[in-house]
């Protein structure tokens, strides 16, 4: 087998991109693991995979968008526990990222596009 050049990167098979595209929108787990794995795991998929696939880049930016926007919603909730709404809030927001986050990985496993309700476009 021939090396590839690194500025023309071999194509990801369209198994291997529904496998990344996947672990992108799971990687919320990652974040129970290790701190912020939540939001590495993520931008790691996307910078070493979005030359590689059209269909990695959308997902992993949108993964990593709700990541990102899960912890500024994570930190503002944690402020708000100090006026007693922010255990609520936080129940609330983290049910909601665990069923988009299945939502949105059943959907790329199944080669499908998936936009989160609600995400601030940070990464473009």
């Amino acid at each position: 087998m021939e090396n590839q050049p690194l500025d023309n990167p071999q194509p990801l098979s369209e198994r291997d991109e529904r496998m990344f595209a996947t672990f992108a929108h799971l990687s919320l787990l990652a974040g129970f693991v290790i701190p912020l794995g939540n939001i590495i795991a993520p931008l790691v998929i996307w910078l070493t995979q979005r030359d590689k696939s059209a269909f990695v880049d959308a997902h992993a930016k949108e993964a990593l968008n709700f990541q990102i926007t899960l912890t500024i919603l994570g930190a503002g909730g944690f402020l708000l526990t100090f006026i007693l709404i922010g255990v609520p809030f936080l129940i609330l927001i983290g049910l909601a990222a665990l069923a988009f986050c299945i939502i949105g990985a059943m959907k790329a496993n199944r080669g499908e596009e998936y936009v989160y309700p609600f995400n601030l476009r940070i990464i473009r």
